[in-house]
């Protein structure tokens, strides 16, 4: 298995020969297996990976000792971006399946960048997105009952697929609904009532844990997001 830029699908817009030295940096990891660590919390930063397939979740540990998960991570995404500013990693990383990641050690990606601008633009913009997509996720999910938080959650994955080629429509959920409900913040069993309400309601269609989003319309108006761009996050202004 390759860990070339191209095989990451990453969305650096760079020209060929910036992509070779790109290239010539970025590291091959042994797989994880389901519920290994990819770093730990407090973990001296050296690294941000890319997921190659599989997903994982970042979590804190509260003062009770409890996981509290802070995001999900799927194929193509930068994992570890958060960690650029500090010394250690301020959460954790743990693997929801198998999963491949590809390395790209931190002071090899400085050097480059401070090389090549366009590397250095592109990186502070996967940065940005990521913070306005995390700022954008807890502002929704703050104001949100238990039926728009899972359908802004599934509409924000859907997104996501879609922004790195796959289906928006149909997709495996990695996570279970436990997890779901620990980013949240509700109880596994609302979680799956919601799930059974979108089902008889022919919003989404679940097996297993594959779901076939039916009525994107529908699904878009409970979470609210009609009056958003699901890619930026921004609000539209009516014309």
């Amino acid at each position: 298995m390759t860990c070339s830029l191209s095989s990451l699908c990453l969305p650096l817009s760079l020209n060929l020969e910036d992509i070779d030295q790109l290239d010539s940096i970025i590291k091959r990891r042994q797989p994880l297996k389901k519920g290994e660590h990819l770093f730990r919390q407090g973990d001296s930063f050296d690294s941000v990976y890319a997921v190659r397939s599989g997903s994982l979740k970042n979590y804190i540990m509260t003062n009770d000792g409890e996981e509290q998960i802070t995001n999900f991570h799927l194929p193509s995404e930068l994992i570890g971006l958060d960690a650029i500013d500090c010394a250690s990693y301020p959460v954790s990383a743990k693997a929801l399946e198998t999963t491949t990641v590809c390395e790209i050690p931190f002071f090899r990606l400085q050097e480059l960048s401070n090389e090549l601008p366009d590397l250095r633009r592109q990186i502070f913009s996967c940065m940005s997105k990521e913070l306005r997509d995390d700022k954008q996720m807890m502002l929704l999910l703050s104001k949100k009952n238990a039926e728009e938080r899972v359908a802004t959650l599934l509409t924000n994955l859907s997104a996501r697929f879609r922004r790195r080629g796959y289906s928006q429509y149909t997709f495996r959920l990695p996570m279970s609904r436990n997890e779901i409900g620990n980013y949240l913040g509700l109880a596994v069993e609302t979680v799956s009532r919601v799930f059974t309400r979108f089902q008889s309601k022919q919003i989404i269609a679940v097996n297993g844990k594959e779901i076939h989003i039916t009525n994107r319309q529908e699904l878009l108006e409970v979470a609210d997001l009609n009056d958003y761009d699901i890619e930026t996050g921004k609000k539209l202004v009516a014309s």
